[in-house]
């Protein structure tokens, strides 16, 4: 199942346009998640769930309308885990408010889930995710990030670009170009299309990969949640806010550093 918290906007509309294109590729089903803060609200929510649902009936794809009672932060991602969810897919707003996810909440949302996020913007998919950005850091988490791209681009025949920051200390410059060569080489083992890209000036990091993802035109960037991490590194904290919510309007997937196992094709995490 893919989950989709939504709050009835656009930017919910969009995550559910994601979700549907992505379960038809995989053979999945969609959770559409509602959460109300008490009891009085969940009929009301629950018919504008089938509402919803009853437009998107000719995609093919089975929508299950899920209310909860709770709160953002810790139910959407105890209903992914009871749900067996593999990716929660939700939209991001610029404004405040208690159902309205915004970039800092989204990370809280995130943090609290051992399942991939993918959050988007206005921006609807197009025929799939074709360019994927994956920026590599120093953490030796990234190689999850390196995993799921990887499974995601087998499904979208995707072409992956490695990114990484310009670095003058030796010891940092050796471990950035392991973890390239290292992608790169498991690119090569399931066919997967990729190149690398290490910026030839030291810089913002976060805005250099957003402007070369818009210079190749990227459907996705993948990250890791580095507020997980317990450390300072390229992309944490409010660097993430930076990718979720760019000008662009690409979409984000986000990775929380969690243990991971194989089960058929795609990636399940515990």
């Amino acid at each position: 199942m893919i989950l989709v918290p939504t709050d009835f906007t656009s930017v919910a509309d969009c995550a559910l346009n994601h979700a549907l294109k992505l379960a038809s590729i995989l053979k999945v089903s969609i959770g559409l998640l509602h959460i109300v803060e008490n009891d009085k609200h969940k009929d009301d929510a629950l018919e504008k769930l089938k509402q919803i649902i009853e437009t998107n009936s000719a995609n093919n794809v089975s929508i299950e309308a899920i209310v909860e009672k709770g709160n953002i932060f810790e139910d959407i991602g105890r209903v992914a885990k009871e749900k067996k969810a593999i990716f929660i897919i939700m939209g991001t707003h610029g404004v405040k408010g208690f159902q309205h996810i915004t970039g800092s909440y989204a990370l809280k949302v995130i943090t609290n889930s051992n399942v991939p996020f993918i959050v988007v913007q206005d921006r609807k998919i197009k025929e799939g995710y074709k360019n994927i950005i994956c920026p590599l850091d120093l953490s030796d988490e990234t190689k999850q990030k390196i995993d799921i791209s990887i499974t995601m681009a087998q499904y979208f025949n995707s072409k992956l670009y490695w990114v990484s920051p310009h670095e003058t200390d030796e010891f940092f410059a050796k471990r950035i170009s392991n973890n390239l060569a290292f992608a790169q080489n498991e690119c090569k083992k399931k066919n997967v299309v990729s190149e690398q890209k290490i910026f030839s000036e030291k810089g913002n990091f976060v805005k250099q990969t957003l402007a070369y993802a818009v210079s190749v035109d990227a459907d996705l960037i993948a990250i890791i949640n580095g507020q997980e991490l317990g450390v300072h590194e390229y992309i944490a904290g409010t660097q993430e806010r930076q990718f979720i919510t760019n000008d662009a309007q690409i979409p984000v997937m986000c990775i929380n550093p969690v243990n991971v196992q194989r089960e058929g094709s795609l990636l399940f995490f515990k």
